[in-house]
């Protein structure tokens, strides 16, 4: 049925009474009505903003009826070729913008998707929130405590709707798993644990040539202090602390991410991490460590335990112990029940059980159906602030070699 106030409409019967200027920003992005398309724009064209955020709207565009609009990049190629892959979708491209100021000033635009470097995520989600934009930030949500509270705070204000990056979460396979775990069939949990290994970190591969006369260099330093251009610092930048605090953020937010989904944990209320470079020690001086381990204890009465080492691939794993048996998710797609350890007491578990699968829509068309009927989609911003608060803790007590303490009453980190 034909939504009794299309944007279209609405506009130009406000600018006709002289209104338009009158309407808060907030106001646009909620007139999307169930005809209405949907008008995206995208801050951070690299290989998360194409190949995962514009590859993943796009894939049910017709059904939900959106069109990429816009997109922004402090990288000229970056965002040509973003603009370009609109162009073939949608038969015009995407206009092109070095900022994201430019872009979320746009008052025809819906929503945007966020998928710009780690220091940049609570600057973007801010702003967005602000101009009253549907919002896809891609995690860690930050590496800032103090910026964290105020782009959620921004976004509570705001009402508008937004998911944030850990798409694990809406994995079939996974929501199977939540649903086994409120069975109580594990019987007393007590540590859950990922060990996610490699054999060299993830950032050498994104190491680019990048000419300086392409790229808007203050754009992309945002905040961080002035600094000659550097092409690997640009391409490389998840090695690096200023821009990225390393794997616990960088991979481990999935996996606490998880925790708190399958589990229903609250915070943790105290952490501790250890790590540092032992591995890759080369010309490129990255800073970020190649191994890191830590562990959060959880008011729900278990242990969370975080490791990755760069240096060799083997020894991955994801399980949930329980003294009646094990939670085996180290094969994403195919969880498996066994009772494996347990005290066997009960005897409910026999043999090794695929966890069965609970369907649900994929992360990207979650947020685009959320943006139409404004309920609260799979990936929360408050899933993001508690996913948030765990890494920052973790780095936290990486940096200090302390262990950490959440107040969530405060909303307070501190050692302790």
């Amino acid at each position: 049925m034909k939504h009794p106030l299309s944007r279209r409409t609405f506009l130009k019967s406000s600018i006709a009474g002289g209104a338009a200027l009158a309407v808060p920003a907030a106001s646009y992005a909620r007139i999307v009505g169930a005809n209405d398309r949907i008008a995206i724009g995208i801050i951070g064209c690299g290989d998360r903003g194409i190949n995962a955020h514009m590859k993943g709207v796009h894939a049910h565009a017709a059904e939900q009826k959106i069109e990429i609009t816009a997109v922004s990049d402090p990288w000229r190629v970056r965002r040509e070729m973003a603009s370009a892959v609109a162009n073939e979708w949608y038969g015009r491209p995407a206009r092109q913008f070095s900022s994201y100021r430019e872009l979320v000033a746009l008052r025809d635009l819906d929503a945007v998707m966020i998928a710009s470097p780690d220091h940049m995520h609570t600057t973007h989600l801010k702003a967005a929130a602000e101009a009253g934009k549907g919002i896809y930030c891609e995690k860690p949500l930050a590496m800032d405590f103090g910026k964290l509270k105020d782009a959620c705070d921004a976004v509570k204000k705001a009402n508008v709707v937004v998911q944030i990056g850990t798409q694990l979460r809406s994995l079939p396979s996974f929501t199977g798993c939540r649903e086994l775990y409120k069975t109580g069939v594990l019987g007393t949990v007590s540590r859950i644990e990922q060990c996610r290994n490699a054999e060299r970190p993830y950032w050498y591969s994104y190491v680019k040539d990048v000419k300086k006369e392409d790229v808007d260099w203050k754009e992309f330093l945002g905040d961080r202090p002035a600094q000659p251009f550097d092409p690997v610092k640009y391409s490389g930048w998840y090695g690096y602390r200023e821009f990225s605090d390393g794997p616990v953020p960088g991979l481990g937010s999935h996996f606490i991410d998880l925790v708190h989904y399958i589990t229903g944990a609250t915070f943790p209320t105290s952490c501790v991490c250890l790590g540092g470079t032992f591995t890759y020690k080369d010309e490129h001086n990255f800073t970020c460590p190649d191994h890191v381990q830590a562990l959060w204890i959880y008011p729900e009465g278990f242990m969370v335990s975080y490791s990755t080492n760069f240096g060799n691939g083997s020894g991955n794993s994801f399980k949930i112990f329980g003294d009646e048996g094990v939670l085996d998710m180290v094969t994403w797609t195919a969880p498996v029940l066994s009772a494996e350890g347990g005290a066997k007491r009960r005897g409910q578990i026999r043999g090794k059980v695929p966890v069965e699968d609970v369907p649900r829509p994929d992360h990207f068309l979650d947020w685009l159906q959320c943006l139409r009927s404004r309920k609260t989609p799979n990936a929360s911003i408050d899933a993001g602030y508690q996913h948030a608060v765990a890494c920052l803790m973790a780095v936290r007590s990486f940096d200090t070699g302390k262990r950490t303490i959440y107040d969530p009453q405060k909303r307070d980190i501190r050692e302790g």
